[in-house]
């Protein structure tokens, strides 16, 4: 039951991410042709027409179709970590747990360096959680800092 649950949490927030499309968020043909409408159908409809035909790749490649590769994208545990955050925290007091090691496959690391990631976390749990008034979103820049200080952990974060 509770990998049910973890599964759908996944879902819910991988869909919830906001990372920027390849190409920009303005590439392809589907977006010229549905520039400025909103709502499912546009959306929808510029989606199927940029994966269909294949014209997305071809803009990032030839620079047309209001294609970039400037920009950087990005895929991280941030939602994860909003999303069960109860059950991260009492995860990081442990030292391992389903929600600790989803939020590792969320940020990328690989299977070899999840107890490095843990290790680090559960030992740095008062400084991901200084009080209990903490939010995600300070708890993601605090974990995000200490990865970025770690030999092993640092190539995880953007």
């Amino acid at each position: 039951m509770k990998k049910l649950v973890l599964g759908a949490i996944l879902v819910v927030a991988s869909s919830s991410a906001f990372a920027e499309a390849p190409g920009g968020p303005n590439c392809g043909w589907g977006n010229m042709l549905f520039k400025g409408q909103s709502g499912f159908a546009p959306h929808f409809l510029a989606s199927t027409t940029n994966g269909t035909s294949g014209n997305a790749t071809f803009g990032m490649t030839t620079g047309t179709n209001g294609c970039s590769v400037d920009g950087k994208l990005t895929y991280g545990g941030k939602e994860m970590v909003g999303a069960m955050f109860d059950e991260f925290s009492a995860d990081v007091a442990v030292g391992q747990g389903e929600a600790l090691n989803a939020v590792a496959v969320a940020y990328g690391v690989s299977k070899e360096d999840r107890a490095a990631f843990a290790a680090l976390a559960h030992n740095n749990f008062s400084v991901l959680f200084p009080s209990e008034n903490v939010t995600a979103d300070e708890v993601t820049a605090s974990l995000e800092s200490l990865m970025k200080s770690d030999a092993t952990l640092s190539k995880y974060v953007i």
